[in-house]
């Protein structure tokens, strides 16, 4: 049984890390409607600009602010020479911009840092901590905790402040939001920022584990499996999404991969998440689209 909560406590945990790249996702989907294919390439830009900082001497704090800094500008140029002349384009046409603009942020960062691996030491020791009889990583319950941190603000942002009232509105009906007096632009502006600055946090957790890398950009696969069953417009659902998938992988893992020769916790979460859109294509907590004909 202490085997079993191990297992189970330490896929949650890890879950919570696919939350945090998948709450990216959400707050552009929000706005735009549409998938953001760049956010890995988001996160990967943040963390490469924060190592890169601290590298040269910068403390911690002076290094975050100035790369949430960097991701505010580049939020700015995104809406100002991508979203701006797409305005009220089809999903798949800002899928499809969101997708080069993937390259071209990976493009500029290898430009700007080279390929090289860089070790990223948050100061927070991946060792086990005793909870009654069993042990769990040091390192996840802090990212758990930040992550739990992340969500709760991220979610009165979108539901009680006005800005996030009216990022809803441009999701439902960006032209109808325009006529009622909402700033398009600024509007894209702030929920680029926001993902920056959910990427740059998420960079920082995943860099320190596996090392900032160009490979670190694949960390949005984890992501996808987590949307599909949370749901991509709600930043509660990528929360339980995240949850679901990490406790459900590692546990398959552990029970179900002994059994057909293991190697299945990297693609248990998609067999899963097929299985959630025959059964609730919305995911738990997406919204259904209702269309009047």
């Amino acid at each position: 049984m202490n085997f079993f909560l191990e297992t189970l406590i330490g896929g949650l945990l890890a879950g919570v890390l696919y939350s945090m790249v998948a709450i990216g996702f959400v707050l552009i989907y929000k706005a735009s409607g549409v998938f953001n294919f760049a956010q890995g390439s988001l996160l990967l830009f943040a963390a490469l600009t924060f190592v890169s900082l601290t590298e040269r001497g910068f403390s911690f704090w002076v290094a975050f602010l100035l790369t949430l800094a960097t991701m505010a500008v580049v939020a700015v140029l995104i809406e100002r020479f991508l979203l701006r002349p797409l305005v009220a384009r089809s999903p798949i046409t800002l899928f499809m911009a969101t997708l080069g603009l993937s390259y071209i942020i990976e493009g500029v960062a290898q430009a700007l840092w080279g390929a090289d691996v860089h070790g990223l030491d948050l100061g927070i020791d991946d060792v086990p901590f005793p909870i009654g009889p069993i042990s769990v990583s040091r390192f996840d319950l802090i990212a758990a905790a930040t992550a739990g941190l992340l969500v709760v603000g991220l979610a009165l942002f979108a539901g009680r402040s006005r800005l996030g009232l009216s990022l809803r509105a441009v999701a439902d009906d960006p032209l109808a939001a325009l006529s009622l007096g909402v700033r398009l632009p600024k509007i894209w502006r702030w929920v680029w920022t926001l993902a920056g600055l959910v990427g740059l946090i998420a960079g920082l957790f995943w860099g320190s584990r596996s090392g900032v890398q160009f490979s670190l950009s694949l960390v949005v696969l984890k992501a996808m499996p987590v949307l599909v069953i949370g749901g991509f417009d709600s930043i509660a659902g990528a929360l339980v999404g995240g949850l679901i998938v990490g406790a459900s992988e590692k546990l398959a893992e552990v029970y179900i991969g002994e059994i057909v020769g293991g190697g299945i916790e990297n693609w248990f979460p998609y067999a899963l998440a097929i299985a959630s859109l025959m059964v609730r294509p919305a995911g738990l907590f997406g919204e259904r689209a209702i269309e009047r004909v």
